[in-house]
């Protein structure tokens, strides 16, 4: 007679299984990658910039730039005078002269702090890569503007410091900021995924610490 017995299933068979490796679920690693490369597209132009103007700005001294200076003289039509009277402390350019200065001097004033004192009326209209101001005689309406150009290279230099560029632009390095962080962080979370097969990945990173601290400790004066 042929043995009908059921195999055994029991506590054996069991242990024989291999054991499942423990690690980060396979969701949060496709997470990782595609924040990784999101971020790194997001920051890609914004890093060559700051990068080469990091470079710019470190050799600054070395690097020959001539600023070109232009002056100008108009005079304020006779009939905007009288609203030139009342100005005083923080109040803002008449809006006839500032739409006055603005079509006559191609500069815009929107957002300009003036100074007002007793003979003049005076607006600084800094600018990333130059500079210009403009004052208003309130006796003649004589109106003298000067603007300094200082070169691509000082425009891009200030937009790497952040320097007079504006709401905008303040948003945009924040936003690249943050960027960078996920960029950087997510960039960990993988190196730690493929350290194992890498054996360079550790030494390599913990360069990147120690090589900045021991500049700063040691040979900054």
């Amino acid at each position: 007679m042929q043995s009908s017995a059921p195999r055994s299933r029991g506590k054996g068979a069991a242990a024989s299984r291999p054991a499942k490796k423990r690690g980060i679920p396979p969701f949060l690693v496709r997470q990782f990658h595609t924040w990784h490369w999101m971020s790194s597209a997001i920051c890609l132009v914004g890093m060559l910039l700051f990068a080469i103007t990091g470079i710019t700005l470190n050799h600054a001294a070395s690097i020959e730039s001539s600023a070109v200076v232009t002056n100008e003289e108009r005079v304020l039509p006779a009939a905007l005078l009288p609203t030139l009277e009342k100005g005083a402390g923080e109040a803002p350019v008449p809006a006839a002269v500032a739409q006055w200065l603005e079509g006559e001097l191609d500069i815009s004033m929107k957002g300009r702090k003036p100074e007002w004192n007793d003979d003049d009326l005076y607006v600084a209209l800094p600018r990333p890569g130059g500079d210009a101001w403009v004052s208003v005689d309130r006796a003649s309406g004589d109106v003298t503007f000067e603007d300094t150009d200082r070169g691509w290279i000082a425009y891009f230099n200030d937009l790497h410091k952040g320097r007079d560029t504006g709401t905008a632009w303040s948003w945009f390095l924040d936003i690249f900021a943050v960027a960078c962080i996920i960029f950087s962080l997510t960039g960990f979370l993988l190196l730690q995924l493929h350290a194992k097969k890498r054996r360079s990945t550790w030494p390599i990173v913990g360069a990147g610490v120690i090589i900045p601290m021991f500049l700063l400790i040691f040979l900054m004066h």
